[in-house]
């Protein structure tokens, strides 16, 4: 053992240049970070490096990776979902940095890498030529050359191997069939049209569901690594995290959220702790995010900056618009009508069926009369009062289920059986008519008239917006019960929802509501208020003399 005398006089001897170098090697060996800041230059030399607090959280779960940590349960940590905002070194430090950092400083090799994405143009082919330089750069080869060098007859710039037969290899996300690896590193899944398209990201959802699984190495202890914005509720991460797939969770939105903060599986938590402190604000200050924020529109911020698929409080229908009912009865009801979304099949991946139960009411509105016009707008004065009744709707019922037809016809009626439907309201098409006839052969004596409506060509997004406006004015309202906050919930996450059943029947019954007159906005019933003031008191003189 060398006693610090000895260590002073070894230093003392020592080239300074090589001493330097001896101490820079040895502490990119041991942290991915180190080894980032060094070869950050070689990377982006024309970019200085920026650190941030996330970097170190990133990176020490991918060290744990590297290091075969186990979890208390003894599985091995092999599994992380990052959902992080584009534009914080996310694919720099997954799909470049760590796996060259795997292979020299970390003397592994003999590592197979497969990186995938939606598509294997631009972002793809860029990290691959990226690492390619970074291996081949003679700082890197100075140091780790003799562990590493690629081969000569397999160096393409999306596929590259090296002497100990380890390699990255750059693929499409669709094109996985015959790879194996033992990092699968999955940037990006979808795109942003994709994950807006159902065919499409359902497609791509099963390519990671089924494809990816059989693309390791070793089914125990090879890794898979997903690196991603949310941008869909259905998307990736959505299925990830809904069908509990193990992966360890590193979620860091732009702006601090401390109600979905959560440690992840090696104890690791978001340092911030004031509510909206940005998340690298050397990169990106608040001038920067509000006005990148105000371009993107709310749902791709709240996607693509806070990592849910949704805007806080709610997208078209915010969560804050519905009035709260605490009262254990319903009021006195004008008019009740039921909506129906069809779709009778009980195949699980089916959409289901979806109803809800709608109730007009009224509630007094006083007006003082004060200045007012005759027929022949001539002004004068009157002190009178009168109440005009001002509708309002309550949310009664919903439910939502896989029926067959003859399973959503008994529905039906125990839905009429328990609330007095005034009229049953069903989309105008194949599945509404099929359920339309039924109703009327089993049913000629019910109380409730069933009706069928065009939606016209507007899609069901342009259908709810048309209503937005009776949220946003108080005009609608739903009792404190779980149905109602999952349709309350539903509307919120609409249209990134992985259903919109119920969506679709709240949009028909609003429409229905106010193209028959029986809902009117709250300006409406002031004008009917004024129109009325402007045609009372005494008679105009007449126009000749008697």
């Amino acid at each position: 053992m060398i006693d610090e005398a000895m260590l002073a006089e070894l230093i003392a001897d020592a080239d300074p240049s090589q001493l330097l170098f001896d101490i820079e090697k040895a502490e990119a060996e041991e942290s991915l970070v180190d080894f980032i800041r060094q070869a950050w230059s070689v990377v982006e030399p024309g970019s200085p490096y920026v650190h941030g607090w996330h970097i170190d959280f990133i990176a020490e779960h991918l060290e744990a990776i590297t290091d075969e940590v186990e979890l208390p349960d003894g599985s091995p940590y092999n599994r992380l979902l990052i959902n992080i905002p584009p534009g914080t070194m996310k694919s720099l430090i997954t799909n470049v940095f760590w796996p060259a950092w795997e292979w020299g400083p970390r003397n592994k090799p003999h590592l197979r890498y497969v990186c995938a994405a939606h598509k294997i143009e631009n972002l793809s082919a860029r990290d691959s030529r990226r690492m390619r330089q970074l291996i081949t750069s003679d700082w890197y080869q100075k140091r780790w050359g003799d562990r590493v060098s690629l081969a000569k007859d397999q160096n393409e710039k999306l596929n590259f191997v090296n002497n100990a037969q380890g390699f990255r290899i750059a693929t499409a996300m669709t094109s996985l069939t015959g790879i194996r690896g033992d990092r699968v590193i999955i940037d990006d899944p979808h795109s942003v049209d994709s994950a807006m398209s159902e065919a499409q990201r359902d497609s791509e959802v099963t390519t990671f569901l089924e494809a990816i699984p059989s693309r390791l190495n070793n089914p125990i202890s090879s890794s898979i690594i997903v690196i991603m914005q949310r941008l869909h509720e259905s998307d990736v991460s959505g299925v990830i995290l809904d069908k509990r797939l193990g992966y360890d969770h590193i979620m860091l939105p732009m702006r601090y959220d401390p109600d979905r903060a959560m440690p992840t599986k090696l104890g690791l938590e978001d340092p911030r702790s004031a509510e909206g402190e940005l998340l690298f604000p050397a990169r990106f200050p608040v001038e920067v995010v509000d006005r990148d924020e105000a371009v993107m529109g709310p749902y791709a911020a709240a996607g693509q900056f806070q990592q849910l698929p949704k805007p806080r409080g709610g997208g078209i229908i915010q969560d804050r618009w519905w009035q709260l009912w605490n009262e254990d009865a319903f009021p006195p009801l004008d008019y009740v009508v039921a909506s129906l979304d069809t779709a009778y099949t009980n195949k699980s991946q089916n959409d289901p069926s979806a109803m809800t139960v709608w109730g007009v009411f009224s509630q007094d509105v006083v007006a003082q009369a004060g200045r007012a016009l005759d027929r022949e707008g001539r002004s004068y004065y009157i002190e009178r009062s009168f109440s005009q009744q001002h509708p309002k709707v309550m949310l009664l019922w919903a439910w939502e289920e896989r029926l067959e037809l003859h399973e959503l016809i008994q529905k039906i009626e125990e839905t009429s059986r328990r609330f007095p439907l005034d009229d049953l309201i069903i989309e105008n098409k194949a599945a509404g008519h099929s359920i339309s006839q039924e109703l009327r052969r089993l049913h000629l004596n019910a109380k409730f008239g069933v009706r069928l409506l065009d939606t016209g060509a507007q899609d069901k997004v342009a259908r709810l917006y048309s209503v937005q406006h009776l949220f946003s004015e108080g005009l609608i309202y739903a009792p404190d019960r779980s149905w109602a906050d999952k349709v309350i919930q539903q509307c919120s996450a609409f249209p990134k929802a992985k259903h919109d059943d119920l969506v679709d029947t709240v949009s028909q019954a609003m429409r229905y509501l106010r193209t028959s007159g029986l809902l009117q906005r709250s300006k409406e019933v002031q004008d009917d208020i004024d129109q009325q003031m402007q045609h009372s008191g005494a008679p105009p003189p007449p126009l000749y003399p008697v």
